[in-house]
């Protein structure tokens, strides 16, 4: 089977490492100008003047990051299976479509307005109460289009840093921890769910995920896969989908989705039975799934920056090393460290012991 992949960087480069064991091969479909996958065939349309060469060499398509033109995906789907489905793209693009599939599917989120302008921005500040975080309605990630503001007098700069013309307001959320949940489901709606990580930021960036999450109450647990299930269910989903949430005193709190495999659930390459990576091949090229169960404690660190000492790292018996193949540039993900441990007493050491290795890493901080 031929997978074209829209998008051409280190989340497609993984699905396709996931995916030659199967006897799949690759297409990949790069928009941007710039790929890094690294292999496989890969078709750089910036202008858009060859999809209809990548339809010819692929026999089903999928995705590896949502800033995708919409219509190209529809345009796509009319001719050969698409998944996930482009509603699901259609509705992470824009984070008010986003909330309110939520609401209506009955998944908490914070209180949240819409501004289109600095003077509205303002009201909404005071209607919500700060502190407020203003957000780009669509394209948005790892922090970028962002402000938080502690008072409405703030809104003007926060308007004009921001530089989008309608942004999504919400209401700060005292929460615990960030905790995600990533799922996969088949084309015969058969769905597999994955321990849940508890992820760490830092200036925006993830750079942390432990799993499972240490402490998490089956209540807790329980509420999440229901969450993630009505949003596959409702989408007709086929793949792997990320819901990322806030742990609060009063339950889960969604904060957005991702669907595609996600940084978060790196750690499943070799911390679950199946990875996020092989379950979303064999999803979209209609297998049944992986086991999803978690071999023992893990945490994925990402390489942010700098490569840092890469042969100390490689010398560590319990780290696994993934580069990806990419030059070295302030906040820019170059890859990240898989490290496995039999408790997470030894993963508390173990992560400390290689973030030793990475400059700037900021201090590891979950509490396990």
């Amino acid at each position: 089977m031929r997978i074209g992949v829209l998008g051409a960087g280190q989340l497609g480069r993984m699905l396709a490492l996931a995916g030659y064991p199967l006897a799949k091969s690759f297409v990949f479909y790069d928009l941007s100008g710039s790929p890094s996958a690294g292999l496989g065939e890969v078709i750089v349309d910036r202008d858009g003047d060859y999809l209809d060469d990548f339809l010819t060499r692929v026999d089903r398509v999928t995705y590896e990051f949502e800033h995708l033109p919409v219509d190209v995906a529809e345009k796509i789907a009319a001719l050969k299976p698409v998944h996930p489905c482009p509603r699901a793209l259609q509705v992470c693009q824009n984070r008010e479509a986003e909330k309110t599939l939520f609401g209506e599917l009955g998944i908490p989120t914070p209180q949240w307005r819409i501004a289109d302008s600095a003077d509205s921005l303002r009201q909404a500040a005071e209607e919500l109460g700060c502190p407020v975080v203003a957000k780009s309605n669509t394209e948005g990630y790892d922090g970028k289009g962002q402000a938080v503001l502690r008072a409405p007098s703030e809104a003007e700069a926060a308007w004009t840093g921001i530089g989008h013309p309608r942004l999504i307001v919400e209401k700060f959320v005292d929460f615990s921890r960030e905790v995600s949940i990533i799922a996969a489901r088949g084309e015969d709606g058969e769905v597999a769910y994955y321990p849940i990580a508890e992820n760490s930021h830092h200036e925006g960036i993830l750079r942390y995920s432990v799993a499972p999450a240490p402490k998490m109450a089956a209540d807790v647990d329980d509420q999440a896969k229901s969450y993630i299930r009505a949003l596959l269910n409702e989408l007709n989903y086929v793949g792997v989908l990320t819901l990322e949430l806030f742990q609060t005193a009063d339950g889960l709190v969604a904060n957005e989705m991702a669907p595609r495999v996600h940084n978060s659930g790196h750690w499943t390459i070799e911390g679950a039975m199946t990875s996020q990576f092989e379950n979303h091949i064999r999803a979209v090229s209609g297998h049944p799934l992986g086991n999803t169960d978690a071999r023992g404690y893990s945490c994925m660190i990402n390489i942010i920056g700098e490569h840092g000492d890469l042969d100390a790292i490689m010398r560590l018996p319990y780290a696994h090393l993934h580069l990806y193949n990419k030059a070295e540039r302030p906040g820019r993900k170059l890859g990240h460290v898989n490290i496995l441990a039999d408790s997470y007493d030894e993963l508390r050491w173990r992560v400390k012991n290689c973030a030793s290795f990475l400059p700037g890493c900021p201090e590891f901080d979950v509490d396990l």
